[in-house]
């Protein structure tokens, strides 16, 4: 016969008392989903912990506090009265504190005190000591987030038009002579007719994604900035003539600068 389900606030009491150090127990109610949710952000766990709590309505918790600022949160396990969940709270921290330490998650403990505390302390808080200090070490090794640096400012530049057709090129006379080649090389082609260096679209929409990404690597290395912008309409001109020259180069737009 399954077991019954054991009191929250006197097992959470008991199990404090028997955890080393100096603990509390503080239980609470909730009165509504949305304040149980409250805790999913602040729970150190990435496992079934912290699935419980964001996918059942479990009406209650306690949280033990004890040495150095430690947390443990405290609820029912659904579906097995005979246990309960523990997990550790992470930290007051700024979130790249967190970067690179794993997370000591959350255990299931049975509903007799004695037994769960010798579980926590054997399992959970020997994990939960060394994340903390670990944070602590963060804190004095990176106290501020580690900021992306702005690159830097480059004099040549190749702008890429993504004309109105789905095909994307650049006149002639606007690609620099060092990126000719590399332009060749990922599958634009020079058309006389037209003047310019382009890219067709029988090579379809992630196809071409990936060979502009790739011009645009190759030339961030040889220190040429890429722009790429969509062509804009334009007023109507007058027809030009017969002789083939260069597109006409369009209004300047901010650009996307590759990295």
């Amino acid at each position: 016969m399954p077991s019954a389900r054991a009191d929250l606030s006197l097992f959470a009491s008991a199990l404090a008392a028997r955890l080393p150090g100096q603990w509390t127990s503080n239980y609470r109610q909730h009165l509504t989903y949305e304040d149980q949710c409250a805790t999913i952000d602040r729970l150190w766990d990435r496992g079934h912990v912290e699935y419980i709590v964001s996918q059942y309505v479990l009406g209650h918790e306690a949280v033990l506090h004890g040495p150095d600022s430690q947390r443990l949160y405290v609820t029912d396990r659904p579906l097995r009265p005979g246990q309960f969940v523990v997990a550790p709270f992470g930290p007051d921290v700024e979130p790249h504190h967190f970067v690179g330490i794993e997370e000591p998650n959350g255990i299931a403990v049975p509903n007799d005190p004695v037994r769960a505390a010798a579980r926590i302390t054997r399992r959970l808080l020997p994990r939960y000591e060394a994340a903390h200090d670990a944070v602590g070490r963060s804190l004095v090794d990176r106290p501020e987030p580690p900021r992306r640096k702005a690159p830097p400012q480059v004099d040549r530049t190749l702008t890429l038009t993504w004309y109105e057709d789905g095909v994307v090129g650049a006149p002639y006379e606007d690609v620099l002579e060092e990126a000719r080649e590399v332009l060749y090389v990922h599958g634009f082609q020079y058309v006389p007719h037209q003047a310019a260096f382009l890219l067709s679209t029988s090579y379809g929409e992630a196809d071409r994604a990936v060979r502009i990404q790739a011009v645009a690597l190759r030339l961030a290395a040889a220190g040429i900035g890429v722009n790429l912008r969509h062509a804009t309409p334009t007023a109507t001109r007058p027809s030009p003539p017969a002789v083939a020259r260069p597109v006409p180069a369009l209004p300047a737009a901010p650009a996307a600068r590759a990295r």
